[in-house]
């Protein structure tokens, strides 16, 4: 991708680098881990799966908001590179078009590697004789009865593209007329065919078979030109509360449900096709109601997300070496050993590093809390949560026990409201208090507080963490949580949900920050402390790690610090919007992101050095939408040892060289050659596996 800091690459201002295109060569991050070749083979097809799926997402919320910006603001220009929401889309479609044709390069070297272990991803191309008919009679007899052909005419008008769903749409002439066919490919079919016939192990993906034969489902027709197609729908809507009081009785929960419908019938705003052919192009475009730079043309169509499943048809002997060597986290041995996990934490504070560090731990203390006659109420926030939650089972059965359950759950966590819906729903039927968060801001905040009574006065455990309650990502993604007795942070979680229940956001907390009141203040005065140092001569640092760093405020002070001479290493795994390097200007920040096996999530913001160092864990990144439009908690971290290491964590990261990337100043990621290549997640899961820590 061409990068630099002239004014050829309209992304990229001063020290600000424009948020979409910092997302795209993220992206283009996760599309590199599918060629790198120290990552075992049916991973890397992991990794191009996820690079197609995170670009799902991207048109479906960043495209889809700017094509909404487009209409009713044009004008309006964002606040880093000064361009209007056309310009940007503009830019973005121009470098997806690039992203394809290396998507598409590197399928291709995936396929030639998977055939050299014996497992042959096929196209119909592809196919023998022998093969064609066993397909032939496979699609004839188990996909054409759950397909729907049918010819547009006067009484079949044409359909409803659905999101993310793949058709086949053919050109069609009979009796020297032109028609179209169309027809939907059954998604509960299963998407990968493993044929019985020829050396090896040989796969067909649905598309590819549909496309081959599908031919038969209009008989009589001559087919003209055929054209698979998959399109992705505009997904973002606001959620306004006021809204939800007006017109659905003050539940916001009906109106969540009444705004996912919408989801499906909501604008075009990509085209993905196979198809050459200008007339069946142009039927498309016209039907779609969509613009032509909008359509992205696969030389091997079929969905991606197939590359997830085929190594469920690869027997485990083959697959395994093909894979990463499984793991999982570890319990302390003071844990384990513990009778009691809420005797322990009354005597320390326990940490927990998912996911080299397993989350069974809290669920034990949230069970043990069941039973025990001293837990009076048990208050958390769910953002998301585990399809097979034992997390709400638990709070269910402590309902069930009369203890005062409240759950705080936030049903417009994108592309989860489904799943948040169904839970809310569970947990009220078990008796649970079920709210929906605050106002118009996202709760997205990571907290669970219990109170006990003893008979003298109240006292608390607290959880607070950077990730969700969820139990699938906390072996799949790095965050880091504590559980903690201390008084005073107890005292804070009990006020939050005192607070957020009666919409008070101004509440002075006496150690938790929190978004949009004090959280931004709180992490610029601590920059601030730093430049201060630095003016009088004393050693000045700040490391932070996010996902990601879009708030203009904080960009501006962190620009600031350098100019003083602060020390700033960022962390960043996705966008980040500060150009790092610049002489004078912010030479004095380093800016790297890690993408690898695991998903980097945690959010750590460290202040000063050993003697006066303060470290802050959170819920939220230096965005914009976390700093003002969302209910965010950082919590400091008061127990010297987790503080000793959480700082040994950071100084791991910032020495990977095998799967670090590094920003420079002209606006490109580049990786540090090494003689001795450290992996900082291996060597963490290494260490997981023997036993051992940092």
């Amino acid at each position: 991708m061409t990068t630099g800091r002239s004014n050829r690459n309209p992304f990229i201002k001063g020290y600000c680098i424009n948020r979409e295109y910092s997302w795209l060569m993220f992206n283009e991050r996760v599309l590199d881990q599918a060629m790198a070749l120290e990552n075992p083979l049916l991973e890397r097809c992991k990794f191009l799966s996820i690079f197609s799926s995170n670009l799902d997402e991207f048109f479906m919320v960043r495209v889809g908001s700017l094509l909404n910006q487009q209409k009713i603001n044009p004008k309006l220009r964002e606040n880093k590179t000064n361009l209007t929401a056309e310009e940007q889309i503009n830019g973005i479609l121009k470098i997806c078009k690039k992203l394809y044709v290396k998507k598409n390069e590197i399928f291709e070297q995936i396929r030639l590697e998977l055939k050299e272990k014996g497992i042959n991803l096929l196209l119909s191309k592809d196919l023998t004789d022998k093969q064609s008919e066993i397909c032939k009679k496979y699609f004839i007899a188990n996909v054409l009865p759950l397909m729907s052909p049918f010819v547009l005419d006067a009484k079949h008008p044409m359909i409803h593209f659905e999101n993310l769903r793949n058709y086949i749409v053919y050109e069609l002439e009979m009796d020297g007329r032109t028609m179209y066919g169309l027809m939907a490919i059954n998604p509960r079919l299963e998407q990968v065919f493993q044929i019985p016939a020829g050396e090896g192990i040989n796969l067909i993906p649905l598309e590819e078979i549909v496309s081959r034969y599908g031919f038969i489902a209009f008989p009589g027709y001559k087919v003209r030109g055929k054209a698979l197609v998959r399109v992705t729908r505009n997904a973002d809507f606001d959620a306004n509360v006021e809204d939800a009081d007006i017109e659905h009785d003050f539940d916001f929960s009906k109106f969540i449900k009444s705004k996912v419908k919408l989801r499906g019938s909501m604008e075009v705003v990509r085209l993905e096709t196979d198809c050459s052919k200008s007339t069946l192009r142009e039927f498309l475009f016209t039907n779609l109601d969509i613009r032509k730079q909008f359509s992205f043309r696969l030389k091997n169509f079929f969905d991606d997300r197939v590359l997830m499943l085929i190594s469920k048809y690869i027997p485990s002997e083959i697959a395994n070496p093909l894979k990463y060597i499984p793991f999982r986290g570890a319990e302390a041995e003071e844990i384990t050993s513990s009778e009691s996990l809420m005797e322990l934490v009354r005597e320390k504070d326990i940490f927990l590093s998912y996911p080299y560090d397993s989350m069974d731990p809290l669920v034990r203390l949230l069970n043990e809390c069941v039973d025990d006659s001293r837990v009076m109420s048990i208050r958390m926030t769910i953002y998301r949560v585990d399809m097979h939650s034992r997390i709400v089972d638990a709070l269910i059965r402590a309902s069930e026990k009369g203890k005062d359950i409240e759950v705080m759950f936030e049903l417009s966590a994108r592309f989860d409201e489904e799943n948040n819906l169904y839970y809310a729903d569970l947990l009220q039927q078990a008796g649970c208090e079920v709210s929906y968060g605050y106002s118009n801001y996202k709760v997205h905040s990571k907290i669970l507080s219990i109170v006990m009574y003893d008979g003298k006065e109240p006292t608390y455990i607290t959880h607070f963490g950077t990730g969700n309650y969820n139990e699938d990502t906390s072996r799949l993604y790095t965050d880091l949580n504590v559980i903690t007795s201390n008084r005073s942070i107890g005292e804070d979680a009990a006020a939050f949900f005192r607070n957020i229940g009666v919409g008070n956001l101004d509440y002075k907390y006496d150690k938790m920050l929190l978004a949009p009141t004090t959280f931004k203040k709180g992490i610029i005065s601590y920059i601030e402390r730093e430049i201060e140092k630095a003016k009088l001569g004393k050693p000045a640092i700040i490391v932070a790690k996010m996902n990601s760093l879009t708030d203009k405020d904080i960009i501006d002070k962190l620009v600031v610090a350098s100019k003083e001479g602060v020390r700033i290493k960022l962390i960043v795994r996705g966008i980040c919007c500060i150009l790092p390097g610049i002489e004078g200007v912010t030479e004095n920040i380093t800016v790297m992101s890690i993408v690898g096996r695991l998903l980097e999530h945690s959010r750590i913001y460290s202040f000063g050095d050993e003697e006066d160092r303060i470290i802050y864990i959170s819920s939220a990144d230096l965005m914009t939408r976390n700093t003002d439009r969302r209910v965010e908690i950082a919590t400091p971290i008061l127990d010297k040892e987790i503080e000793k290491e959480i700082s040994a964590y950071l100084d791991l990261m910032l020495k990977d060289t095998q799967k670090a990337r590094w920003l420079g100043s002209d606006g490109s990621y580049y990786r540090v050659e090494s003689d001795e290549p450290f992996d900082a997640q291996q060597f963490l899961i290494n260490e997981t596996m023997k036993g051992g820590n940092l």
